[in-house]
């Protein structure tokens, strides 16, 4: 049995999130082909996720014990560090991802946990061999010349990588707000793509 994480990352109400209508149908249908893994949903705007104060650095910089588990930034470190897969799903905002998927990264980013530093440099100490980064983007930035300018799942696969993840994928449903598109088509297509990589997750 594998531990799933799956985290969520949109403001907007329930049905109304392009993202989610794409990693929904992409966790239902990794749940068909793999029923006995337990899956995790961390809605990081459900959570208490927040700007770090200065007086958490102590428990972030400090020892580690096993009460440090229990801590309420620190248990989300060791939740991402002992899950076997990720599912990180946020849509593309302002060329990046939503403020709160930092802050959530600011939270799990803990020396000793994620990562740990080396006479050779830094080492990631995440379980999981493998992620994905599921998206809704209004244009189209998979692509030169907007390549240049996508920098939200760039964050996230270079972060997840630097904990240690070796294979980082990515799914994004593109030109959601260009008006001579068909905004539907391109969610179905996206859909049905992410479905056979989800049978191979």
């Amino acid at each position: 049995m594998s531990k799933v994480l799956y985290i969520k990352a949109n403001i907007k109400p329930e049905g109304q999130s392009r993202t989610f209508r794409v990693s929904d149908s992409f966790v239902e249908e990794y749940k068909k082909v793999n029923p006995q893994d337990e899956v995790t949903v961390l809605d990081l705007y459900n959570e208490n996720i927040d700007f770090l104060r200065p007086e958490d650095l102590g428990a972030l910089f400090g020892p580690k014990t096993e009460e440090s588990k229990n801590h309420p930034i620190l248990k989300y470190a060791y939740q991402l560090a002992e899950a076997d897969k990720i599912i990180l799903a946020a849509p593309f905002w302002n060329l990046g991802m939503p403020a709160i998927v930092k802050a959530y990264f600011d939270y799990v980013s803990i020396g000793g946990i994620t990562f740990g530093y080396t006479a050779n440099g830094p080492v990631g100490l995440a379980k999981a061999d493998k992620a994905i980064i599921i998206s809704g983007r209004g244009g189209i930035y998979s692509a030169p010349p907007m390549d240049n300018y996508e920098m939200g799942e760039r964050y996230a696969k270079t972060i997840l990588s630097f904990f240690g993840i070796k294979e980082v994928l990515s799914l994004a449903a593109e030109g959601l707000d260009v008006q001579e598109l068909d905004t539907e088509k391109i969610i179905n297509d996206t859909i049905e793509a992410g479905k056979k990589m989800a049978q191979e997750f």
